[in-house]
């Protein structure tokens, strides 16, 4: 296993930490969740411009960087919703376009191809990789001695998942349109 395909799985094996830390209650739970979440993010900026430079690029790493970024992205979207600050109906959004993604991506293996993410669905992962954090930011307080949390928290969220949705239904119209040759639309 190549280095950049050792880092998708470090990713993977982040997301439980991630999660335990959040649930855990521990003192500053939310400031070691965000550094976790951005290390995590961190790791896919890297593994995929080693994959890239190196000439590393293998069908497990086209295969698992995605999922690995989806149950990174999920697990944090999921704890909002339990949350209550980020819309079912978003996380739903966002839910039903990776599996439509990844519908795609298995009918195009059947076929014998394998998809790799593109332009849109990697600005829509490094957007929501760099937005989600700032989500957490209102729980962690890390400015309460000079901003008005209570004011900023709500129009910071709505923004945040606003720009989260708008890129991924955007994201998941390029996806469907470039390939729209692999689905038999005529059934």
């Amino acid at each position: 296993m190549n280095i950049a395909n050792k880092l998708t799985m470090l990713r993977i094996l982040l997301i439980p930490i991630f999660l335990g830390v959040l649930y855990s209650g521990i003192p500053y739970n939310h400031y070691i969740a965000i550094a976790i979440f951005i290390i995590a993010g961190v790791t896919d900026a890297i593994d995929g411009y080693i994959a890239r430079s190196r000439d590393m690029i293998t069908d497990f790493g086209k295969l698992m960087d995605p999922l690995a970024d989806k149950l990174l992205v999920f697990a944090a979207i999921l704890w909002f919703v339990g949350q209550g600050t980020f819309p079912i109906w978003a996380a739903l959004v966002v839910i039903v376009r990776e599996f439509m993604v990844t519908g795609i991506r298995m009918v195009a293996s059947a076929k014998g191809n394998v998809i790799a993410a593109g332009i849109l669905g990697k600005v829509k992962t490094v957007v929501t990789m760099i937005i989600l954090p700032f989500m957490f930011l209102p729980l962690a307080r890390p400015f309460e001695q000079w901003l008005n949390w209570e004011y900023i928290s709500p129009w910071l969220n709505w923004v945040c998942v606003i720009v989260i949705v708008v890129t991924t239904v955007v994201s998941g119209i390029e996806y469907l349109v470039k390939n729209k040759e692999l689905l038999d639309w005529k059934e």
